[in-house]
Protein backbone atom coordinates (compact mmCIF):
# COMPACT_ATOMS: atom_id res chain seq x y z
CA UNK A 1 0.00 0.00 0.00
CA UNK A 2 1.41 3.36 -0.91
CA UNK A 3 1.53 5.87 1.90
CA UNK A 4 2.21 9.65 2.70
CA UNK A 5 2.87 10.60 6.33
CA UNK A 6 3.68 13.83 7.13
CA UNK A 7 6.06 14.83 10.03
CA UNK A 8 7.66 17.61 11.92
CA UNK A 9 11.27 18.16 11.17
CA UNK A 10 12.07 17.80 14.60
CA UNK A 11 9.66 14.36 15.70
CA UNK A 12 8.62 10.99 13.69
CA UNK A 13 5.05 11.16 15.08
CA UNK A 14 2.96 12.09 11.47
CA UNK A 15 0.67 14.90 12.15
CA UNK A 16 -0.78 13.92 8.14
CA UNK A 17 -1.34 10.44 6.99
CA UNK A 18 -2.47 9.65 3.27
CA UNK A 19 -3.31 6.47 1.63
CA UNK A 20 -5.39 7.07 -1.47
CA UNK A 21 -3.24 8.06 -4.61
CA UNK A 22 -4.73 11.17 -6.14
CA UNK A 23 -4.67 12.21 -2.52
CA UNK A 24 -1.26 11.43 -2.37
CA UNK A 25 -0.50 13.49 -5.64
CA UNK A 26 -2.04 16.46 -4.63
CA UNK A 27 -0.40 16.94 -1.70
CA UNK A 28 2.67 16.21 -3.08
CA UNK A 29 2.56 18.27 -5.75
CA UNK A 30 2.28 21.47 -3.42
CA UNK A 31 5.79 21.16 -2.65
CA UNK A 32 6.62 20.44 -6.14
CA UNK A 33 7.01 16.50 -6.12
CA UNK A 34 5.42 14.68 -8.96
CA UNK A 35 3.47 11.61 -8.11
CA UNK A 36 1.61 9.44 -10.53
CA UNK A 37 -0.20 5.95 -11.13
CA UNK A 38 1.48 4.22 -14.28
CA UNK A 39 0.05 1.00 -15.73
CA UNK A 40 0.47 -0.84 -18.72
CA UNK A 41 -1.72 -3.18 -20.95
CA UNK A 42 1.62 -5.55 -21.73
CA UNK A 43 2.27 -8.45 -19.79
CA UNK A 44 5.28 -8.15 -17.55
CA UNK A 45 6.58 -11.10 -16.29
CA UNK A 46 9.07 -11.19 -13.05
CA UNK A 47 11.79 -12.10 -15.18
CA UNK A 48 11.40 -9.56 -18.31
CA UNK A 49 14.31 -7.76 -18.88
CA UNK A 50 14.83 -3.76 -19.15
CA UNK A 51 14.05 -4.09 -23.07
CA UNK A 52 11.07 -5.56 -22.56
CA UNK A 53 9.84 -3.17 -19.25
CA UNK A 54 10.80 0.20 -21.32
CA UNK A 55 8.67 -0.88 -23.97
CA UNK A 56 5.45 -1.39 -22.08
CA UNK A 57 6.02 1.85 -20.27
CA UNK A 58 7.06 3.18 -23.39
CA UNK A 59 4.09 5.77 -23.64
CA UNK A 60 4.55 7.20 -20.29
CA UNK A 61 8.33 7.41 -20.87
CA UNK A 62 8.04 9.01 -24.15
CA UNK A 63 5.64 11.77 -22.63
CA UNK A 64 8.09 12.33 -20.14
CA UNK A 65 10.21 12.70 -22.44
CA UNK A 66 8.27 15.07 -23.87
CA UNK A 67 7.78 17.49 -21.21
CA UNK A 68 10.65 17.87 -19.49
CA UNK A 69 13.89 16.72 -21.84
CA UNK A 70 14.67 13.68 -20.41
CA UNK A 71 17.61 11.81 -22.40
CA UNK A 72 17.70 8.37 -21.06
CA UNK A 73 15.87 5.66 -19.16
CA UNK A 74 16.99 2.43 -17.71
CA UNK A 75 16.10 -0.40 -15.46
CA UNK A 76 17.43 -0.62 -12.29
CA UNK A 77 17.12 -4.37 -10.14
CA UNK A 78 18.61 -4.94 -6.70
CA UNK A 79 17.25 -8.21 -5.13
CA UNK A 80 17.82 -9.60 -1.38
CA UNK A 81 20.78 -11.01 -2.23
CA UNK A 82 22.58 -8.26 -4.54
CA UNK A 83 25.94 -8.66 -2.71
CA UNK A 84 26.08 -5.00 -2.44
CA UNK A 85 23.13 -3.99 -1.21
CA UNK A 86 24.18 -2.52 2.16
CA UNK A 87 27.16 -0.26 0.57
CA UNK A 88 23.95 0.84 -2.00
CA UNK A 89 21.23 1.20 0.71
CA UNK A 90 23.93 3.70 2.63
CA UNK A 91 24.49 5.57 -0.47
CA UNK A 92 21.40 6.92 -0.33
CA UNK A 93 20.65 7.06 4.13
CA UNK A 94 21.86 10.49 4.21
CA UNK A 95 20.12 13.60 2.95
CA UNK A 96 21.36 14.76 -0.14
CA UNK A 97 20.15 16.80 -3.42
CA UNK A 98 20.76 16.76 -7.26
CA UNK A 99 21.11 19.45 -9.49
CA UNK A 100 18.56 17.51 -11.54
CA UNK A 101 15.24 15.07 -11.04
CA UNK A 102 15.25 12.17 -9.71
CA UNK A 103 12.52 10.35 -11.05
CA UNK A 104 11.79 6.45 -10.53
CA UNK A 105 9.25 4.72 -11.51
CA UNK A 106 8.81 1.46 -9.29
CA UNK A 107 7.80 -1.37 -11.37
CA UNK A 108 7.92 -3.81 -8.80
CA UNK A 109 9.03 -3.91 -5.25
CA UNK A 110 9.15 -0.76 -2.66
CA UNK A 111 11.01 1.60 -1.44
CA UNK A 112 10.62 4.62 0.96
CA UNK A 113 11.61 7.89 -0.07
CA UNK A 114 12.23 11.36 2.51
CA UNK A 115 11.51 14.24 1.27
CA UNK A 116 12.33 17.53 3.53
CA UNK A 117 11.68 20.95 1.05
CA UNK A 118 10.62 23.21 4.21
CA UNK A 119 10.14 22.41 7.88
CA UNK A 120 8.29 19.12 7.62
CA UNK A 121 9.44 15.25 6.46
CA UNK A 122 7.15 13.97 3.84
CA UNK A 123 7.92 9.68 3.61
CA UNK A 124 6.33 8.08 0.76
CA UNK A 125 5.82 4.46 0.64
CA UNK A 126 6.62 4.00 -2.68
CA UNK A 127 5.20 0.60 -4.28
CA UNK A 128 4.84 -0.98 -7.37
CA UNK A 129 3.03 1.35 -10.28
CA UNK A 130 4.21 4.49 -8.21
CA UNK A 131 6.20 7.44 -10.50
CA UNK A 132 7.41 9.89 -8.01
CA UNK A 133 10.02 12.76 -9.19
CA UNK A 134 11.93 15.03 -6.75
CA UNK A 135 13.05 18.19 -8.38
CA UNK A 136 16.42 19.36 -8.28
CA UNK A 137 17.44 20.78 -5.30
CA UNK A 138 15.13 19.01 -3.32
CA UNK A 139 16.88 17.63 -0.07
CA UNK A 140 15.90 14.08 0.84
CA UNK A 141 16.91 10.67 1.35
CA UNK A 142 15.61 7.21 0.40
CA UNK A 143 15.81 3.56 1.65
CA UNK A 144 15.20 0.49 0.09
CA UNK A 145 15.31 -1.66 2.97
CA UNK A 146 17.89 -3.89 4.65
CA UNK A 147 16.65 -7.02 1.46
CA UNK A 148 15.61 -4.49 -0.85
CA UNK A 149 13.57 -6.07 -3.77
CA UNK A 150 12.87 -3.41 -5.93
CA UNK A 151 12.92 -2.92 -9.95
CA UNK A 152 12.94 0.98 -10.77
CA UNK A 153 13.24 2.87 -14.06
CA UNK A 154 14.99 6.28 -13.82
CA UNK A 155 15.38 9.00 -16.27
CA UNK A 156 17.95 11.13 -16.72
CA UNK A 157 18.68 14.55 -18.76
CA UNK A 158 22.13 14.09 -17.89
CA UNK A 159 24.18 11.70 -16.41
CA UNK A 160 25.99 13.73 -14.26
CA UNK A 161 23.41 15.50 -12.84
CA UNK A 162 22.56 12.82 -11.18
CA UNK A 163 25.44 12.96 -8.47
CA UNK A 164 24.46 13.66 -4.93
CA UNK A 165 25.08 16.04 -3.37
CA UNK A 166 25.04 15.61 0.33
CA UNK A 167 24.15 18.23 2.86
CA UNK A 168 25.95 17.11 6.13
CA UNK A 169 22.96 16.69 7.99
CA UNK A 170 22.23 13.80 10.56
CA UNK A 171 18.41 14.85 10.25
CA UNK A 172 17.79 10.63 8.26
CA UNK A 173 19.09 9.31 11.88
CA UNK A 174 16.25 10.92 13.64
CA UNK A 175 13.57 8.98 11.37
CA UNK A 176 12.87 5.14 11.12
CA UNK A 177 14.23 3.38 8.22
CA UNK A 178 12.02 1.04 5.95
CA UNK A 179 11.56 -1.73 7.74
CA UNK A 180 10.28 0.47 11.10
CA UNK A 181 8.14 2.42 9.04
CA UNK A 182 6.47 -0.47 8.28
CA UNK A 183 5.79 -1.81 11.47
CA UNK A 184 4.67 1.92 12.90
CA UNK A 185 2.96 3.31 9.87
CA UNK A 186 1.91 0.55 7.27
Amino acid sequence: MTILTVHSETAFEPFERYADHSEIATRLNRIGVMFERWKTDRPLHENSDSEAILAAYGDAIDRLKSLYGFQSADVIQVSPDYPEREALRQKFLSEHTHSDFEVRFFVGGRGLFYLHPDDKVYIVLCEAGDLISVPAGTWHWFDMGARPDLKVIRLFTTPEGWEAQYTGSDIAARFPKLEEYMERCG
